[in-house]
């Protein structure tokens, strides 16, 4: 394994084929930012791998037995867990659509062509970092800050302020808005374009999937591993996962 010092992206590799986990982490040793965390044989060994070592990019077979590629996706998200940055792995590329539906970093074709491995690789490099720095950047944003936004629910156009916002949640491609009256789609694409409209100081990018108002956060939950949710100020009492990098974050603010 590589020095953590030296290794920028950690990696998982799941295929049920073992030639296949050891061809890629062969090709993988050319690329010194890459460590590889370890291997997997299916489905079900990827969602405990992933939810064990919070790897930052997963290499990742389509099809599996018993659950599949994109079932580990589902079951990642219905747990309430921190996605990674997936490239899904597969022989057919029928797959395809399927997968960038769930928001997949790439879709690599076997056999695996160097040079294309090699762009995906830099992708995640470059996409984890502008991540990192947004996470760590406290400085105002020259963005105007919206006090109302458009939120459609039961094929009707709502305007709400955004104070009323308790948090937004993306899946699919699709963000959600839960206020204190409503919830329903907002018209943003992506809760970075949401989040730079907002107010930076309120709303708090805690999970790559969920952006929270800070003063909707009705309490701090204990979690696996020795991470947090926060229970929020809404009627069903979401709790909303808090991604590794914001936990540290959390746990100065608050003093855990």
């Amino acid at each position: 394994m590589r020095d953590r010092a030296t290794a920028t992206l950690t990696t998982l590799i799941v295929d049920d084929e073992a030639l296949a986990c050891e061809e890629l982490t062969y090709l993988l040793k050319d690329f010194p930012e890459v460590e590889v965390l370890a291997t997997g044989r299916n489905g079900l060994e990827a969602v405990d791998l992933i939810q064990k070592l919070e790897p930052e990019m997963v290499f990742l077979d389509v099809q599996m037995p018993g659950l599949d590629g994109m079932g580990v996706i589902r079951q990642l998200r219905e747990r309430g867990l921190e996605l990674p940055h997936v490239i899904f792995i597969t022989a057919y590329d029928q797959y395809a659509i399927e997968a960038f539906r769930l928001e997949a970093l790439d879709y690599l074709l076997k056999p695996l062509d160097k040079g294309r491995l090699a762009e995906t690789i830099e992708r995640a490099r470059r996409v984890i970092q502008e991540r990192q720095k947004v996470d760590a950047d406290p400085s105002p944003r020259l963005t105007p800050q919206r006090t109302k936004l458009l939120v459609r629910s039961d094929n009707r156009n709502f305007i709400v302020d955004a104070q009323d916002i308790i948090y937004a949640t993306i899946d699919s491609g699709l963000i959600t808005l839960v206020t204190t009256h409503l919830e329903g789609q907002s018209n943003y694409r992506t809760l970075e374009d949401l989040q730079a409209n907002l107010d930076r100081d309120t709303f708090w990018r805690v999970h790559r999937s969920y952006l929270v108002n800070i003063n909707r956060i009705k309490e701090v939950v204990p979690w696996f591993k020795s991470s947090y949710q926060l229970r929020m100020d809404d009627k069903k009492s979401t709790e909303v996962p808090v991604s590794r990098v914001q936990t540290k974050r959390l746990r100065e603010l608050l003093k855990l």
